[in-house]
């Protein structure tokens, strides 16, 4: 789907002032309001919008600790497991990975003792061969999707 100028537009005010109304930021576009919803529609619809909930830190409700848990899946066993991850509170998102593992996930914690259950209710899920493990130190770069935005808007139309 294609997105743009007046998109890039809206994406970056919803980053960016995720709590203002569709009337304050059709003011602030310079549009009329159902323009703007309709454009809201479109990409809601089209997927590019995914959620419009709040953003939470798993460090503020009392797990800062964070590691990576690649997973390596006996043959023919992958949607087993990941269905089982979804009952495991502490992942907050997994995906299934090619190289070496067969899934990885992102795993928060209250202490690194926390995390060592985790991993051990991980490895005792049927179907897991075996876990790796690497520990978050510092995030480096958070979680963004405006500068892929304003990229996409740049070249938006270029052939």
């Amino acid at each position: 789907m294609a997105v743009d100028a007046l998109d890039t537009r809206i994406l970056r005010l919803l980053i960016e002032q995720p709590r203002t109304s569709v009337r304050e930021y059709a003011r602030v576009l310079g549009v009329a309001r159902g323009t703007l919803q309709a454009r809201l529609d479109r990409m809601e619809r089209d997927g590019v919008i995914t959620g419009t909930g709040p953003a939470l830190s798993p460090a503020a409700l009392g797990h800062p600790v964070l590691a990576f848990v690649h997973l390596e899946v006996t043959q023919g066993h992958l949607d087993e497991v990941g269905d089982a991850l979804v009952a495991v509170p502490e992942i907050i998102e997994a995906f299934s990975t090619t190289g070496g593992g067969d899934l990885l996930t992102r795993v928060v914690a209250r202490d690194n003792g926390h995390l060592e259950d985790v991993i051990q209710q991980l490895i005792q899920l049927p179907g897991v061969v075996r876990t790796r493990t690497e520990v978050a130190l510092r995030e480096r770069v958070a979680y963004r999707v405006l500068p892929l935005v304003e990229a996409v808007g740049r070249t938006a139309g270029t052939p």
